[in-house]
């Protein structure tokens, strides 16, 4: 009669090895409860692999130490040796942090398990530092392959504990003493540790990389909704802050975060209040003592409604019970501050107090460029205005005078010269502050040189040669006029024979370019003495401020010969 050979289970290795996998199974349950546990606390650091401090790398140490230590003190006596789930410490520290982190937790655990004793004290503390470093190696692997977010991978952990405790066998049939103890160690142990820390590598890993998700998706969730924000209220925040803006952009920032009301101050009072309770937060109505708070401490005022709970100065059954106060800094100083509030029955989301915290650095900020963009237009009014007086007063004068003498001999023609100088002084007064047409510019600049002319007789000769397609082209208000007169005055007036001065404007290399030239060549001359510099500096000034992108203005001079100043628009702003 045939006997029947014992199945795997049957056999003593076989039931020792069953047993062996079930308890580990059970050990590695209660690591992924700690995995769970760490995922939910402040300490986790994996939101941003690409941004991890110094202190994310000690906190990732310490914790995957604890776990390749406690997975030793958990370990399973077998044969004179220990089974246990140490290694998944060292080995998703280095697919996280590279090699460093990994060979420093591996390390650690592996002169733990050392200290720790057994035949195969020195192989398993060999083979744990080992498994840190290797897996390292594949984190960097990945990441020199631009694709770091695969060492993150379940699978990559599973692969890779698979791998590197098949390692670790060998490594304790290479260094354990003595051998025949060591290979009816390996036997027992092999499978059911490859198996538990391979799945239980590849949960864990799941478990990080599923929390990490949720925050970013939050995180996306959250900047989305402040750029929207951004975009409704950039248009708005350049009108100023005031009553109007401060009930637009309230309401703006409830519709985006949800939250139960919303709340814009000055120093002083309520400029706008929207949501629940607006019954009785009236605009206009002074400060609370929260607002005062984050006013003068310049730092946010947080009531969670759990710990602190917001009380109602105005009425006692307010349904708000907890608030954010972020105060509106612009400057270094408070203006005014942004209230978030939530009803008693609704915890504060600690996603809320995040986006209103960067909600009043986004808002102080648009007010800061508003300021900016006020003083920068005031500025340029300022300067404009400097090019007008220095001009119009010896202009009118030597005008006045032309005309004076034109008039016993002319009347017409004097009449006529009236004409222009009051056209003159009239666009000077009505044009746009900022831009015009280059037909008004050459519209003004003709008014300029009919007075001129009268007063050179035929010692001036103006042509302007300008291709009809850039009529419409955009340019600083006030920018023709000074340059040919510059051209006139000092140029063609210091010489004995005619001159001309030239307007030419054309298209190269689709940019616009208009050339104001004289045919004097005195410019070099003209320089050291820092004659009409002024005009020259302010036309570039404002070339450079209202035209973004354009090159100021460029001139050439070939003595006694020519002065060519240039002005350049890339991308030239040409009127509907």
């Amino acid at each position: 009669m045939l006997k029947r050979d014992p199945g795997i289970l049957e056999t003593p290795q076989g039931y020792i090895a069953m047993k062996l996998l079930f308890s580990l199974v059970e050990i590695m349950s209660f690591f992924l409860f700690v995995a769970y546990v760490y995922c939910n606390s402040p300490a986790f650091r994996l939101r941003r692999m690409d941004a991890l401090s110094r202190r994310d790398y000690l906190l990732l140490y310490l914790f995957f130490s604890a776990i390749s230590i406690g997975g030793t003190y958990l370990s399973l006596p077998v044969n004179g040796a220990l089974a246990n789930t140490r290694a998944i410490g060292p080995v998703l520290a280095g697919l996280i942090g590279g090699p460093f982190l990994g060979g420093a937790v591996g390390l650690t655990g592996g002169l733990h398990r050392y200290f720790f004793g057994g035949f195969t004290a020195l192989a398993c503390g060999i083979s744990t530092t080992a498994e840190g470093l290797v897996a390292g190696l594949v984190h960097l692997y990945f990441a020199r392959r631009s694709t770091p977010e695969r060492s993150l991978h379940p699978w990559t952990a599973m692969l890779a504990m698979i791998a590197l405790e098949s390692m670790q066998m060998g490594i304790v049939l290479l260094v354990a003493r003595p051998l025949h103890d060591a290979w009816e160690l390996v036997k027992v142990i092999a499978v059911p540790m490859i198996f538990a820390n391979s799945a239980g590598a590849a949960l864990f890993m799941s478990i990080l990389r599923d929390r990490r998700n949720i925050y970013d998706r939050v995180g996306a969730a959250s900047t989305a909704r402040t750029l929207r924000i951004a975009e409704r209220t950039l248009s708005l925040l350049a009108k100023g802050f005031g009553k109007e803006v401060a009930a637009e952009l309230a309401r703006i920032i409830q519709e985006e975060t949800g939250v139960g009301a919303v709340a814009i101050t000055d120093t002083e009072h309520v400029l706008a209040f929207v949501g629940m309770g607006a019954d009785h937060h009236q605009p206009g109505a002074e400060l609370a003592a929260d607002c005062r708070r984050a006013i003068t401490s310049g730092e946010i005022v947080f009531l969670d409604g759990v710990h602190e709970h917001y009380r109602c100065e105005h009425n006692p059954a307010c349904p708000l019970g907890s608030l954010l106060v972020i105060p509106l800094q612009v400057d270094g100083d408070v203006i005014g501050t942004i209230k978030l509030l939530e009803p008693g029955r609704k915890r504060f989301l600690a996603i809320n107090r995040s986006l209103g915290e960067g909600l009043a650095d986004l808002l102080a900020g648009q007010l800061l460029r508003a300021r900016f963009q006020e003083q920068k237009n005031l500025l340029t009014l300022a300067e404009l205005k400097l090019a007008r007086a220095q001009v119009n007063p010896h202009f009118l004068f030597n005008s006045l005078t032309t005309i004076q003498a034109i008039l016993r001999r002319d009347p017409d023609r004097a009449r006529g010269l009236l004409n222009q100088l009051s056209n003159f002084f009239r666009m000077n007064l009505k044009r746009n502050p900022e831009l015009s047409t280059l037909e008004e510019e050459l519209a003004h600049a003709n008014s300029y040189v009919e007075i001129e002319k009268a007063r050179f007789e035929e010692r001036l000769r103006v042509e302007v040669d300008v291709d009809p397609s850039m009529l419409q082209v955009m340019l600083p208000t006030f920018t023709l006029q000074p340059l040919l007169e510059n051209a006139i005055k000092h140029g063609i007036a210091d010489k004995l024979e005619p001159g001309v001065a030239r307007i030419h404007g054309y298209w190269q290399d689709q940019t616009a370019r208009i050339d104001i030239e004289d045919d004097a060549g005195t410019y070099l001359e003209k320089r050291d003495q820092q004659r009409g510099g002024l005009g020259l500096s302010i036309v570039e000034k404002r070339i450079k401020n209202l035209l973004r992108g354009a090159s100021g203005i460029s001139i050439s001079c070939v003595p006694n010969e020519r002065t060519c100043v240039s002005i350049v628009i890339p991308c030239a702003e040409v009127r509907p």
